[in-house]
């Protein structure tokens, strides 16, 4: 019987240590991909499209969404770590530190679905 006890216990605790960590790990995720979506808004709307379905402003800047059509995503960290420049005078240039690059990316495989 002491053991049927012990092993209710610990499955309850297993469980409880799960949903505390499945809980705390949700609101970090959104929060960073909400994060990265501002950073969009802030750095990107003027001449790229931010959401899955709208033109960009700017004909010749992709929309964010179809950047992993070009490259892989994961390309960008990098250049958003150290400083994009591109080779045309209208996009400026501008660095992110290491937890925007993080929202940003996180912002942007949300576009990819």
């Amino acid at each position: 019987m002491e053991r049927d006890v012990t092993r209710t216990v610990r499955a309850i605790a297993g469980t409880i240590f799960a949903a505390s960590l499945l809980l705390s790990s949700n609101p970090t995720a959104a929060s960073s991909v909400e994060q990265g979506r501002r950073l969009a808004l802030q750095y990107c709307a003027k001449c790229h499209s931010t959401d899955k379905v709208s033109p960009s402003p700017l004909k010749i800047a992709p929309p964010l969404r179809t950047l992993h059509e070009r490259y892989p995503i994961e390309m960008l960290q990098e250049a958003l770590a150290e400083g994009i420049v591109t080779g045309h005078p209208t996009m400026p240039e501008f660095r992110f530190d290491a937890d925007q690059v993080g929202d940003f990316m996180a912002f942007l495989k949300t576009l990819e679905q």
